[in-house]
């Protein structure tokens, strides 16, 4: 589920495939970009290797202590009676150590815990590289947007120097209006080339993520100015509780519980045992012989450990509580960011930019009879190419407050938009 999540609610768009000129390269998909990192980043094939790993640990901790076979000669080499192998006695043992205090059950918990620890980190893993898709994916996207922008903004610039040139060619405006309407335009080339090179290194970013070195892909569907409603704070809040983060708090709490039982396992001492046969080469004679061994105060060498696992245990609610105050201050700023961006998007398209765009239109043809300044004309130009800019910067501001939404809480966010439909 995890993989489809970013897809969702990043960027939030609508397909619609951004008009370039025809290529014979398939534009590409924020899913199919996704889809391209979920199987090849070396990120997402490293949790498979880390679970054989602690599965392979938790096996070790299964295991008991291995029995000791051991074999030992004594009064051989020496001198007088026990010169040669005469007086030798040798002796074969089986030793073994007999845990107490429940050492086993507390291994295998630990590496149990630690197993089960995989899981959300392996989450918190898949959703940060995948929002990073959908910011790099975003980056391609603005590049386009700011394109479109530099075309429209050299295609009113050629207008001004056309008409320029030719009231010049009247004698009713001096060579400086040519001039600066000249440089007005090599500005706003420059702006497109700018903006086709960032889209060049912003698609060469997008390709690395799926280890390419070469970009197969030229145009991208979406538009980010295509803004939905959001569900409501409260809700979105609510989901933090579910987040991975907060998980990964909780699973290392269970690892730490674990590691506190096997702490207070060492304050009873193991019980080690030998059992053997001796025979003695001068009598010919056998015996059997038995032992055991038990450490003294093993509750007093424990307790600092124990002290210890305590003390890591009690920080992991510490430690959630204030990462789920974090997680929630960030989720607020987001949310604010983007519900202030789409307002301002919204504004801007639907009060702004028209205005701005009739009025360009008027101080052109106001221009040309003569009613006007070359100066107040391109101050228009100027004004509606901002506008247009300023909504681009809001627009994208949104879209990477929604990635990071969605990273937090890992789950669809859009809510019904004005016309009652849902992405």
């Amino acid at each position: 589920m995890w993989i489809r999540l970013v897809a969702v609610a990043a960027l939030a768009i609508a397909p619609c495939v951004h008009a370039q000129a025809p290529s014979s390269l398939a534009p590409l998909t924020l899913d199919a970009a996704i889809d391209r990192v979920a199987r090849t980043h070396p990120d997402l094939r490293l949790p498979t290797l880390q679970r054989q790993a602690a599965e392979a640990r938790l096996d070790g901790a299964a295991l008991t202590p291995a029995l000791v076979l051991g074999v030992e000669l004594e009064n051989v080499l020496g001198t007088g009676d026990t010169r040669g192998f005469d007086a030798a006695e040798a002796t074969v043992t089986l030793a073994g150590v007999l845990e107490r205090g429940g050492k086993l059950d507390a291994r295998r918990a630990v590496a149990q815990a630690n197993l089960d620890a995989l899981a959300p980190q392996r989450e918190i893993t898949r959703l940060d590289l995948l929002a990073e898709t959908a910011r790099r994916y975003l980056a391609i996207s603005a590049a386009e947007q700011q394109r479109r922008i530099a075309v429209d903004d050299i295609e009113q610039r050629r207008r001004a120097v056309v008409a320029a040139r030719l009231r010049l060619q009247a004698g009713a405006s001096p060579a400086s209006t040519l001039l600066t309407a000249q440089a007005a335009l090599a500005q706003a080339e420059l702006d497109r080339d700018r903006s086709l090179q960032a889209a060049r290194a912003a698609r060469l970013a997008l390709a690395a993520l799926w280890n390419a070195r070469a970009v197969d892909f030229d145009a991208i569907t979406g538009d980010p100015l295509q803004l939905p409603a959001l569900q409501d704070f409260q809700h979105l809040a609510q989901l933090l509780q579910r987040t991975p983060e907060l998980v990964v708090i909780a699973t290392e709490a269970r690892v730490r519980e674990a590691q506190l039982q096997l702490a207070r396992s060492q304050q009873r001492s193991d019980l080690s045992w030998q059992l053997g046969v001796r025979h003695m080469r001068d009598s010919g004679d056998t015996a059997l012989l038995a032992g055991f061994s038990m450490a003294l105060g093993s509750a007093r060498r424990a307790d600092p450990e124990i002290r210890a696992a305590e003390a890591e245990l009690a920080l992991s609610a510490v430690e959630r509580e204030a990462r789920a105050l974090q997680l929630y201050a960030i989720l607020a700023e987001a949310h604010g960011r983007y519900e202030t961006a789409r307002l301002e998007v919204q504004r801007m398209q639907r009060d702004v930019l028209p205005q701005l765009q009739k009025a360009e239109k008027a101080a052109e043809t106001a221009w040309r009879a003569g009613a006007i300044s070359y100066l107040e004309w391109a101050q228009l130009q100027a004004m509606r190419i901002e506008a247009r800019q300023r909504q681009l910067d809001a627009a994208l501001s949104a879209q990477s407050a929604l990635i990071e939404i969605q990273r937090l809480s890992g789950q669809p966010l859009l809510a019904a938009s004005a016309e009652g439909t849902l992405p």
